[in-house]
């Protein structure tokens, strides 16, 4: 029994949303075809692609109710559609729903930000561009003619529709929740912009269900299936994992944006370092404080400066040091399974506190941002990565404390890296 099924409608899409859930930290085993899942015993997440998105759609509807068939039933089931919703989206939905328990609810979430998806007023956009003025209404398999996800959804499916429009989704978690609490149609589209919308829309349904009992079908690219079985409690924080350290020194616009994603996204929590207030010590003892079972990242950051506020340099040197010598107490006295340090000179400071050797690189996880393992000392083996504070954009910081996440879940489980 997997805690995850995911079924696709092509090879590609499949493994591109395999692959976000390993990021997770979820052992993932992508097949294709459904003679084939009994080869994913043992997975958390089984990807199952059917290649139903250019068959008719009588077929496709066999396709997805034998796929669903053929596996025990998961804690979380995920309809992984195209990126700009070709192929029998709305017949795909309404036969799994057939065959579900009475009451299974699906929720439609398209949008997939990174990639310049983006549902807004129940419209799909590409790039700002509604869906039908742009090349998917002119694909010569599986043209989409609107632009609507609800209409998309109607040329499969009579069952009803409500839609959640993104004022409800800026408002947070609570609204949303009880924006689907009050309502029964079993299909429900969501507006997202953003990583941090899918985050709420994750939150909220995983509310409705602990309060209402209410199963969902994610139905969506990939990114929400994730971010919902976070929410779920599916994934590394489940197994109890060891949690990511995260070191922030580089005070930059940059570097707050990629932290703020680190909230969004994986939940991580820090404590802000105030530069007149650079003690060891005492910044340790907050950042344990913030150790709890299942919490997957905890960190420290500089706080930004007042608008002209001037940084002295003495204090800029010092920043590197007392960040360091809180890293090594850290690592000294808790469990982490990895550590994450953006600023060269952080950076240089940190290993140089944990007296490491060295580094041993194992990957580039983005341009200027690499991965490995540190080298000698008493933390020597422990993952790490780093990034220079200029580096990336938004989500960087995220793909780094990712990679990691998806080491130490191999780690602990003794997988083979």
């Amino acid at each position: 029994m997997s805690a995850v099924l995911v079924i696709g409608d092509d090879l590609t899409g499949s493994n591109a949303t395999g692959a976000r859930f390993a990021r997770a930290g979820l052992r993932t085993i992508s097949v294709s075809g459904i003679e084939r899942v009994a080869c994913a015993g043992g997975a958390d997440v089984v990807v199952v692609n059917v290649g139903s998105r250019h068959c008719p759609p009588g077929r496709a509807r066999a396709l997805v109710q034998d796929a669903v068939k053929a596996v025990a039933p998961p804690t979380l089931l995920a309809k992984r559609v195209d990126t700009t919703l070709r192929g029998n989206v709305g017949t795909e939905v309404d036969a799994l729903l057939d065959v579900l328990d009475p009451g299974t609810r699906a929720l439609v979430v398209p949008a997939f930000p990174d990639a310049g998806r983006t549902t807004v007023g129940g419209l799909h956009l590409v790039d700002g561009v509604p869906l039908a003025q742009t090349s998917a209404a002119r694909d010569p398999l599986s043209p989409v003619a609107y632009s609507r996800v609800a209409t998309i959804l109607r040329q499969g499916t009579d069952r009803s529709i409500v839609e959640v429009p993104l004022d409800i989704v800026e408002s947070g978690v609570d609204a949303v929740a009880e924006r689907l609490a009050a309502t029964t149609e079993p299909l429900v589209v969501c507006d997202a912009t953003t990583n941090a919308h899918l985050g709420t829309i994750a939150e909220a349904a995983a509310t409705v269900q602990q309060r209402q009992g209410t199963r969902w079908v994610s139905v969506d690219s990939g990114p929400f299936a994730v971010q919902l079985a976070v929410a779920l409690g599916i994934g590394p924080g489940l197994h109890a994992f060891p949690p990511v350290l995260v070191v922030v020194g580089s005070i930059t616009g940059t570097t707050r944006d990629q932290v703020a994603e680190l909230e969004q996204l994986l939940r991580a929590q820090f404590v802000d370092v105030a530069l007149d207030d650079l003690d060891a010590r005492l910044i340790a003892g907050r950042v344990a404080g913030l150790l709890r079972p299942g919490r997957r990242v905890v960190g420290m950051r500089t706080r930004l400066p007042a608008p002209g506020e001037r940084v002295e340099p003495a204090t800029a040197e010092r920043i590197p040091r007392v960040l360091g010598e809180a890293a090594a107490i850290l690592l000294a006295e808790h469990r982490f399974g990895g550590l994450y340090v953006t600023g060269g000179d952080i950076a240089e400071a940190t290993t140089a506190a944990l007296r490491s050797d060295g580094f041993a690189i194992d990957t580039e996880v983005l341009p200027l941002a690499v991965a490995g393992k540190l080298v000698g000392g008493p933390h020597d083996g422990l993952p790490f990565a780093t990034k220079g504070g200029l580096i990336g954009d938004r989500a960087a910081a995220v793909a780094c404390v990712e990679h990691l996440i998806s080491v130490i879940a191999q780690q602990e489980r003794g997988m083979p890296l």
